[in-house]
């Protein structure tokens, strides 16, 4: 018995009869020519196939024809159909020869197969799109590691130098200063990763005020300051005499121009000339960043601002990135409601990037925004402070430092023994980790907040997790707030000290 999908394609195939004669005429149709082509039943009749749309050709007709008489059998699996309203239609044809009624008949068996066609090609299309994408993210992983070694290794040389040169104050200052450098780099870079991954699911916020713009570049110039001095770059300035003042987020804006000034040292070989000039266009302003480096092949100016795309992936430009600055600018200056574009006359002539972003249009003075320089923890009253961390490293350096500060600390490295500790110290604050084993930090803060103890007791979320959405749980769950590792050490002490819950005495 014949399945209903092989009985319907055979009633819904277009049909076609002639006499084995010399002229091929149609003899007979199925109510299906005039769904395929376009072209009623009587109409047909009489014609030659190629006169209704099969074939292009007088000669291409007779030609199949021929075949048709010698083999008994012509098969196309995708020929070109035109209906009559110049309809364009992609068939299948199916000829062969057999007796009725004592004569010799040709019979011809159409089949459209356009969206089959389609189909199959939207299916190709889909699965290259996964090769290479599959290929991106292999290039992607091998590139976020070589970005996270490279930072490691002056790490790691620094530790080593700390252990064997500790009485050479000159030694452990560079040391000490290159940890910080590059700690600093990773972290930075994990924050990059974090925010487009926060843009891509509509999860970041801006929190937008009324800034001056030239406080927010000379911001961005100096975190870009080391890249400049390491390889003696020419930087110019032209800014407006008059303030420029827009709403936006200060901290975003100043990323935005950070990452193009710092693409621009990249991309540029040592003595390169990088120029940033800002001007004011009716109600929006114009910010260039224009260099002497390496330029862009015309065939990548639209393709700059995608995601993991790099220009130069040469094993001597090392410090290449992942990928992820421009898609990151792209995204965050749509945010500000502007557009960033990029212009290149080709490979060994520079780039300038042009961001556009709206300005108000009355100038009054206000207040720039400026970074709070770093000061040195100031010593604290005593607090008793209780850490928890499954990484016994990161627990009992964190409880080190915050002993330098005068605190009573305590560590714990699982969620029930973090409860136990927490009900005999009675600590002041818990810095408590989310991963944890036995019990989860989420479990065990919900735990301690049911004991009569633990219902006012500070309770800050140190976790790698830093999503919005880890924030709500973690504010589900009881804490009273949420840093992500590494925290800065610093701004940790300030939290502690400027709790509400809390009057450390």
């Amino acid at each position: 018995m014949f399945s209903g999908w092989f009985r319907r394609a055979c009633y819904e195939s277009c049909s076609l009869k002639f006499f084995d004669g010399q002229t091929g005429q149609i003899i007979d149709a199925n109510p299906y020519i005039l769904e395929l082509l376009g072209r009623p039943h009587a109409e047909v009749l009489g014609q030659e196939v190629w006169q209704i749309g099969v074939f292009a050709d007088a000669t291409t007709s007779h030609a199949v024809i021929a075949e048709l008489r010698t083999q008994g059998y012509v098969r196309y699996d995708d020929l070109p159909l035109e209906s009559k309203t110049g309809l364009r239609r992609d068939g299948e044809v199916v000829a062969n020869v057999y007796q009725e009624n004592g004569h010799r008949v040709l019979q011809c068996n159409i089949r459209d197969i356009t969206e089959r066609k389609a189909t199959l090609l939207a299916l190709r299309q889909s699965e290259e799109k996964l090769r290479v994408a599959d290929r991106t993210k292999d290039e992607f992983l091998a590139t976020l590691a070589h970005e996270l070694r490279n930072p490691l290794a002056p790490v790691r040389n620094s530790l080593e130098l700390l252990k064997w040169e500790s009485n050479n104050p000159e030694l452990l200052k560079q040391a000490r200063e290159t940890m910080e450098r590059q700690i600093g780099h990773m972290v930075r870079l994990i924050d990059d990763l974090m925010d487009v991954s926060r843009i891509s699911s509509n999860k970041l916020e801006l929190k937008k005020e009324r800034i001056e713009l030239a406080s927010i570049i000379h911001h961005a110039e100096e975190a870009c300051q080391p890249y400049l001095e390491r390889d003696k770059h020419e930087f110019v300035l032209n800014l407006p005499t008059e303030p420029i003042h827009l709403h936006g987020d200060p901290t975003r804006l100043a990323q935005v121009i950070g990452n193009l000034l710092t693409n621009a040292c990249k991309y540029s070989e040592p003595g390169g000339n990088i120029a940033l000039n800002v001007e004011r266009q009716e109600a929006e302003v114009k910010i260039s960043i224009k260099d002497t480096g390496i330029g862009i092949p015309s065939e990548m100016l639209n393709k700059v601002f995608d995601m993991f795309t790099q220009i130069d992936k040469s094993l001597e430009r090392s410090d290449g990135g992942l990928g992820i600055g421009l898609s990151l600018v792209k995204r965050l200056v749509e945010l500000h409601g502007g557009t960033v574009t990029a212009n290149s006359e080709g490979l060994g002539h520079g780039s300038e990037f042009t961001v556009l972003l709206p300005c108000e249009s009355q100038q009054t003075r206000i207040e720039p925004f400026v970074q709070t320089p770093a000061v040195a923890p100031a010593k604290s009253s005593s607090r008793r402070i209780l850490v928890v961390d499954d990484n016994r490293d990161s627990a009992t350096t964190l409880a080190l430092l915050l002993k330098m500060t005068g605190d009573e600390t305590k560590t714990a490295f699982d969620g029930m023994e973090a409860i136990a500790t927490a009900e005999k110290f009675q600590p002041d604050a818990i810095l408590l980790d989310i991963g944890l084993p036995k019990m989860n930090g989420h479990d065990t803060c919900s735990a301690i907040r049911s004991q009569a103890w633990g219902k006012d007791m500070l309770i800050i979320a140190l976790t790698g997790w830093g999503q919005e959405e880890d924030r709500r749980k973690t504010a589900d769950a009881g804490f009273d707030n949420h840093l992500v590792k590494p925290v800065d050490f610093m701004a940790l002490n300030k939290l502690l000290s400027e709790s509400k819950s809390n009057a450390f005495s």
